[in-house]
């Protein structure tokens, strides 16, 4: 006797609201904890280096805002096409 569990995709049967919520979490926790850390390396810099340093660190952030959307956008979408072909079969 076979007891296969059925698989089934949330991406089509949960409600957008809850996904949203699922799959945006993690993504909002990331990009605040990238700002915190911002701040604090900002508080650090200025003590420390002086003012050449906090301008170094706020030309670099905005480059590294968008490597950290690009690769959070990478990882989500992978993620649910992973879980699409992987519930198909």
């Amino acid at each position: 006797m076979s007891t296969e569990a059925v698989v089934v995709n949330p991406l089509g049967t949960e409600r957008i609201g809850k996904l949203m919520v699922r799959y945006a979490i993690p993504s909002i926790i990331s990009i605040v904890v990238n700002s915190l850390y911002n701040i604090l390396d900002q508080i650090f810099i200025g003590q420390g280096v002086g003012c050449l340093g906090n301008a170094a660190t706020n030309i670099i952030l905005p480059l590294t805002s968008i490597l950290l959307a690009l690769g959070l956008l990478i990882g989500d979408g992978t993620a649910s096409y992973h879980w699409r072909h992987w519930a198909s079969q």
